[in-house]
């Protein structure tokens, strides 16, 4: 039988996607202790536990080591150069969050990311924390991933975490609001939620790509936490070369003319950024900003919409 990627202890609290009853280790499967289900394959290691119905996803696609929202075998010439093209965005602000993120949980927490088959902007300094148990959770494989499975319905015990992370993720889901609750349930008590999400951004994922958050949007989408700290993440000079580029590339009508066209759009927009160094914090930013981030933690209590509306911040 496969090793799997995940701990004892997570083992001990993984649940079926489908009747929600603890799994059992059988072979090189997972299957449901309480009613008869589809037993869940391990492929390399990492469990796939998709409820097939309620998913866009299905497991023979993990099975078959298909593409989901990652290419899993990228053109390496095209790889070399994006890479070598200077970013059109800037997330100075992560890797601080992470650094605050880790003096609000415990020593030997036990964290979440969803979206985790690659490590997230700024992440870094939290995977060389040894003392840190991290969960990848993807529907990709990754150099990160140890699970497989749908954020809309974590197969998890309640209270299992310390920590959940999803950077650049609740835009790609169907129903955030579904995972965010999600995300409270398999949250320990005081348990600590990191989010990342965009407001004023164009598409990308292709076609894993579905919601956008104003200010309020996005506080309201974790009203079931409490605020530690909500406040921009990446400002109107990215908001500003995102357009540009979006813009040039709209010029062409087939894939191979709008990847030549955004080489392009970069080379010629990327110093825009630098000015969120000077405007991320101003009162106009939280109208143009092109991300928010959320750091909170789990509570009990319901932030109502009249004191919603109290948190604006902005001019428009």
């Amino acid at each position: 039988m496969e090793s799997l990627k995940l701990s004892e202890k997570i083992v001990k609290r993984l649940r079926c996607p489908i009747t929600e009853g603890k799994l059992l280790l059988k072979n090189n499967f997972f299957v449901s202790k309480e009613k008869k289900t589809p037993s869940f394959p391990i492929i390399d290691g990492i469990p796939i536990l998709i409820n097939e119905k309620k998913s866009i996803f299905e497991t023979s696609s993990f099975i078959n080591k298909e593409n989901t929202t990652w290419n899993l075998k990228p053109n390496k010439t095209l790889v070399f150069l994006k890479k070598a093209l200077p970013s059109i965005g800037i997330n100075f602000k992560a890797r601080r969050n992470y650094k605050k993120l880790i003096s609000l949980i415990p020593h030997k927490a036990t964290i979440l990311v969803i979206g985790g088959s690659i490590r997230g902007e700024g992440m870094d300094f939290l995977y060389e924390n040894n003392s840190l148990e991290i969960i990848g959770l993807d529907v990709s494989y990754g150099p990160e991933t140890k699970i497989i499975a749908d954020s809309h319905d974590l197969p998890f015990e309640n209270e299992t975490f310390d920590c959940v992370i999803v950077q650049a993720v609740l835009e790609h889901v169907l129903d955030p609001s579904r995972c965010v609750k999600e995300i409270h349930r398999v949250l320990n008590k005081k348990g600590i939620v990191y989010a990342e999400t965009p407001f004023m951004q164009q598409v990308h994922m292709k076609q894993y790509d579905f919601t956008r958050y104003t200010y309020l949007g996005h506080r309201r989408l974790f009203r079931f936490f409490e605020e530690i700290e909500h406040e921009t993440l990446m400002g109107p000079g990215t908001v500003l070369a995102w357009s540009y580029c979006h813009f040039v590339k709209s010029f062409a009508k087939s894939k191979k003319i709008a990847f030549l066209l955004s080489l392009f759009a970069h080379s010629t927009s990327f110093f825009w950024k630098y000015f969120d160094y000077f405007m991320i914090d101003k009162p106009g930013s939280y109208d143009a900003a092109s991300a928010f981030y959320f750091l909170g933690r789990k509570s009990i209590k319901i932030l109502s919409d009249k004191d919603l509306l109290k948190n604006f911040r902005g001019f428009d």
